[in-house]
């Protein structure tokens, strides 16, 4: 477990253990994300990964209830029939469990959302050595928003494995959080919204190369894609999406700490 304790509370609150520091709670308000290294460690990362052994194969043939899964060959029929999407991935894995609600990781959101912190989804994004994917520039919220929420989730998202320009690593537009959310495109497919230009290069994207037990933090709102695993190395990572207990409360599927009866947050 990560020992370099930042101690970045909410104003006015009790210090939390692994809280953002005053310099990466900046950072994130001004590029919409930031970088933990080290989240998780050698242990834990092995954990995950015994956890995922031959589950392409094991979901194919009876997937669990309540997990929900997108291949890759739905994109692409070319393509080996491989995940490219596992939804509630909790559910399928003991150490993702832990992740969820693990204190290096609430520490960090509760430094951004405040207090009272639902479960919104844990999802698994498998991209196969060769077989994985593009995922689109895309806004989260343009899948997410509704008449009775705003847009106040975050992102954590953690490499299971090293992430590399080759393999298809995250690339992040600094700064496009504060745009608000823009218009997408639609196609009835997994990842099926999407900003015009689907993937089309960009200037101002900056990949984001990530070691294995390292997060990103991102919010709803930040316009982020992937290029497609070129290389012969899987680039598996989980993301844990979270929420402020009574945004759209429905959509929570549990709450991780606060007031488990916080209403819908003020409009300030």
């Amino acid at each position: 477990m990560n020992s370099e304790a930042a101690v970045g509370g909410l104003v006015g609150g009790p210090p939390l253990r692994f809280g953002l520091t005053p310099e990466e709670r900046q950072r994130y308000e001004e590029e919409g994300f930031v970088v933990r290294e080290a989240v998780v460690d050698d242990e834990w990362l092995a954990e995950v990964r015994a956890d995922l052994a031959d589950l392409h194969e094991r979901m194919a043939d009876r997937p669990p209830e309540g997990v929900h899964l997108s291949w890759e060959h739905e994109v692409d029929p070319a393509v080996t029939r491989r995940i490219k999407q596992l939804m509630h991935a909790e559910l399928i894995s003991p150490a993702l469990n832990r992740l969820v609600r693990s204190e290096p990781v609430l520490d960090v959101v509760e430094s951004i959302l405040g207090p009272d912190i639902s479960l919104f989804h844990c999802k698994l994004l498998m991209k196969a050595a060769r077989d994985g994917t593009v995922t689109p520039w895309h806004q989260d919220y343009s899948y997410w928003e509704t008449r009775d929420n705003r847009p106040l989730m975050l992102n954590c998202m953690l490499q299971i494995d090293d992430s590399t320009l080759e393999n298809g690593c995250l690339q992040m537009v600094p700064g496009s959080h504060k745009g608000g959310l823009l218009e997408h495109e639609r196609a009835g497919r997994v990842f099926g919204r999407f900003l015009p230009g689907h993937f089309a290069p960009r200037a101002d994207a900056e990949p984001v190369p990530l070691r294995a037990g390292s997060a990103i933090f991102f919010g709803p709102l930040i316009i982020h894609g992937s290029d497609a695993n070129q290389s012969e190395h899987d680039r598996r990572a989980v993301t844990i999406a979270y929420n402020v207990t009574g945004n759209g409360a429905p959509a929570s599927r549990e709450v991780l700490r606060g007031n488990p009866d916080a209403g819908p947050p003020s409009e300030s």
